[in-house]
């Protein structure tokens, strides 16, 4: 064999593994931006998710309060009722 054709075939050799990394650290550049925009987008729900939890505690202790002024006013004009159960 002459020694041409032995740097013709590391030549190709390399040529294929450089191609391989390149490819191969193609690919995991693109899982990692898929990675990355799927948890910007859970994040994203999950803070719409707090929001929602937020405002539902807030409604809530609105009824609550609500409920104790109603509780109050019933019981100053018929007390019988509360303890009846309404």
């Amino acid at each position: 064999m002459d020694p041409t054709e032995i740097f013709g075939f590391a030549g190709t050799a390399a040529s294929v593994v450089a191609a391989f990394v390149i490819v191969r650290a193609a690919w995991q550049i693109k899982t990692a931006e898929v990675w990355r925009g799927e948890a910007e987008a859970q994040k994203t729900r999950a803070d719409r998710l707090q929001d929602d939890m937020n405002e539902i505690k807030d409604r809530l202790t609105r009824i609550e309060a609500e409920n104790r002024r109603l509780v109050e006013l019933i019981t100053t004009l018929d007390p019988s009722r509360i303890r009846s159960g309404l």
